[in-house]
């Protein structure tokens, strides 16, 4: 039985955020430095830029009164920047297990940012995962820069955090995530994982392709994508899948996967990648798209951030661009 989408959700802000989000920031910091010694300059995280490519972000007509918010408040068509990637710190085969980045920016949107500035994109960083691997956020910074320091260091922070047996659960856990195989960007799902305001509603964001079509066209990650374009358009459905109670659907823990019969996916928009050779796409879009940001806090105010999670990313990612370059 579905629930009607409620406004009565709240933030949980700890005392020691910003302290905590300062520690992280620096954290990754170093990390990329490190790697941008050996690769160049680049993010922290989602490094490898498997593709840049164009779209078309089509709101639909006639939503429900709920997701008529922000950028989703009347009908309309925007261009929009896509950023396909790999979600680790490294620049590594594709054919290593990883979590996949598919980060989209809807550019000519006008108004008031979530940062409390003017904002002229609505960023989404979305992820081939429905939920985070921890509640919050101390967990996942801690483990990323175990892992960075070497398998044997990450085994000592879990042995140390958790103790033995739930190290060894950790581990599964992880070689379920990352073990499932990844199909392609043109038949996966993809998820913020983490809430967004929806105007006074809150919301999480799913990605849903049209194309059923399973079947890899060969080649790598971006062969695959480019020789489906060569022939024809690919198309995604945008959905947002909003809030209905703390226990169902709580904003501050992102491991939760909210349930879709409580609260159902509605669809929003429609992102549309059109045909597009790689011979077409200058080396300028692609370096304009590498040197861009994907941030979900460049965002309207009707969508900003939410929970633990989003509000550690706010802090990280701003770090991230400042040791690129790109703030």
């Amino acid at each position: 039985m579905t629930s009607t989408p409620s406004t009565d959700w709240q933030e949980q802000v700890a005392s020691d955020e910003d302290e905590r989000f300062a520690r992280y920031a620096q954290g990754f910091a170093d990390l990329q430095q490190k790697n941008t010694q050996k690769y160049g300059n680049g993010r922290a995280l989602h490094r490898k830029q498997i593709l840049a490519l164009l779209g078309t972000f089509e709101v639909k007509d006639n939503l429900p009164d709920y997701a008529r918010q922000g950028l989703f408040a009347k009908a309309a068509t925007y261009k929009a920047w896509i950023r396909l990637s790999n979600g680790g710190p490294e620049r590594v085969s594709d054919r290593r297990p990883d979590v996949r980045g598919f980060s989209f920016k809807v550019l000519g949107v006008h108004g008031q940012g979530a940062l409390g500035q003017p904002t002229e994109s609505q960023d989404f960083a979305l992820i081939n995962q429905p939920v985070f691997a921890f509640p919050k956020s101390d967990e996942f910074v801690q483990l990323v820069l175990a892992l960075s320091a070497g398998g044997g260091a990450a085994l000592k922070y879990l042995v140390k955090r958790y103790g033995f047996l739930g190290a060894l659960k950790m581990v599964r856990k992880m070689a379920k995530t990352f073990g499932k195989p990844f199909q392609g960007f043109a038949v996966e799902t993809f998820y913020s994982a983490a809430p967004i305001a929806c105007g006074a509603y809150a919301a999480r964001v799913r990605l849903v392709p049209y194309q059923s079509d399973a079947s890899s066209q060969g080649g790598d990650l971006s062969t695959d994508m480019l020789l489906r374009l060569e022939v024809a358009s690919l198309r995604y459905d945008v959905q947002l899948q909003f809030f209905v109670d703390e226990r169902q659907t709580p904003i501050e823990d992102a491991s939760v996967d909210w349930p879709e019969s409580v609260a159902p996916y509605v669809s929003v928009a429609t992102l549309t990648l059109p045909v597009q050779k790689q011979d077409a796409l200058s080396g300028e879009l692609n370096k304009n798209i590498e040197n861009a940001v994907f941030d979900p806090w460049c965002a309207l105010a009707e969508h900003r951030p939410l929970g633990d999670v989003m509000r550690a990313r706010k802090v990280v990612y701003f770090q991230s661009q400042k040791e690129r370059g790109a703030a």
